[in-house]
């Protein structure tokens, strides 16, 4: 479905400031009915990259194919087959949810009898069959990001791509997001999807690639980037702040652990059994505030690679 080798995205000076080099030279491919998901903190590319794949941006250097078409030959045909959910909603707030979706089916050339037929599924898919006549001012923000993702379904997209889809969203209403993209997955349109948030990616991803400063830093599915790079858990060890550096270079020289991270309100400790390290922490007669142990995760794998949280 997408393929592309050496993809780079360059922007030219401006205003005094050097060109700045935002994607250099990644690799990736998807197929149908996959769910890939691009994971980074902002500034690492994933909106670049994403601009590319809608051909909405020129490519600067390297190749991309989107089911089968150069975007730089091709792009009207490829913006007719994929559907896009931008980070804003960009809805119409004085039109209604109904007129919403019907003037965005216009945009494509649609006929007005295809897009009656499938106005109608499309509000029963994002469970707004109540709301079809309100005016769009009026919707919460769980409603309007279910609005923005039907909308962008009124051509029957192969490909849907997805900034940032919860961003803002309260737990409730992204879980509801979720259970939408999981019905689109099964009947085989492939998503692709930018996100900050590590269990969003854990959940709705089939695989992923970590990106930092415009590259590719890991690839792999969520299981297998933490089986690879980090511990099975990690022991979260709060003190008081200004203890956290003297904490972990004492646990260091005790090789308690696998590696230790200091962050500004806690030190990370990674090891395969979280209470045996536990045991070790209190047997240099060390005393934490709290001590929490846990499963590792994505942002631990982010953590390592990068040396940033995923929302620095």
């Amino acid at each position: 479905m997408v393929e592309a080798r050496g993809l780079s995205k360059t922007y030219p000076a401006r205003n005094g400031t050097p060109p700045f080099c935002a994607v250099d030279g990644i690799d990736f491919q998807f197929g149908r009915g996959e769910a890939f998901g691009f994971l980074g903190p902002n500034g690492a590319g994933k909106s670049s990259t994403m601009r590319m794949l809608a051909a909405i941006s020129p490519v600067t250097a390297g190749t991309l194919r989107v089911l089968g078409m150069d975007p730089a030959r091709h792009g009207p045909e490829i913006r007719s087959r994929i559907g896009v959910v931008p980070q804003d909603d960009c809805l119409d707030r004085e039109l209604t949810v109904r007129e919403n979706i019907y003037v965005y089916g216009r945009y494509f050339g649609l006929a007005r009898s295809v897009i009656r037929t499938r106005l109608e599924g499309l509000l029963a898919f994002a469970q707004l069959e109540d709301k079809a006549d309100a005016q769009v001012e009026m919707l919460s923000g769980g409603m309007r990001r279910r609005l923005t993702i039907a909308r962008s379904l009124i051509n029957e997209p192969e490909i849907l791509l997805l900034d940032e889809p919860t961003t803002g969203l309260d737990p409730q209403a992204r879980h509801v997001l979720w259970d939408r993209l999981y019905r689109l997955k099964a009947d085989g349109v492939t998503l692709i999807i930018t996100t900050h948030y590590m269990d969003e990616a854990e959940q709705l991803c089939d695989r992923l690639a970590v990106m930092d400063g415009g590259h590719i830093v890991a690839e792999g599915s969520p299981r297998e980037l933490i089986e690879s790079h980090v511990t099975r858990e990690v022991l979260e060890l709060r003190f008081a702040p200004d203890d956290h550096a003297g904490v972990a270079e004492r646990l260091r020289e005790a090789g308690v652990g696998e590696r230790i991270d200091v962050l500004p309100d806690r030190v990370l400790l990674y090891a395969q059994d979280g209470e045996s390290a536990l045991a070790a922490v209190h047997g240099l007669s060390l005393e934490p505030l709290t001590a929490l142990v846990r499963r590792a995760t994505l942002e631990d794998v982010f953590l390592k690679l990068t040396g940033r949280t995923l929302i620095d």
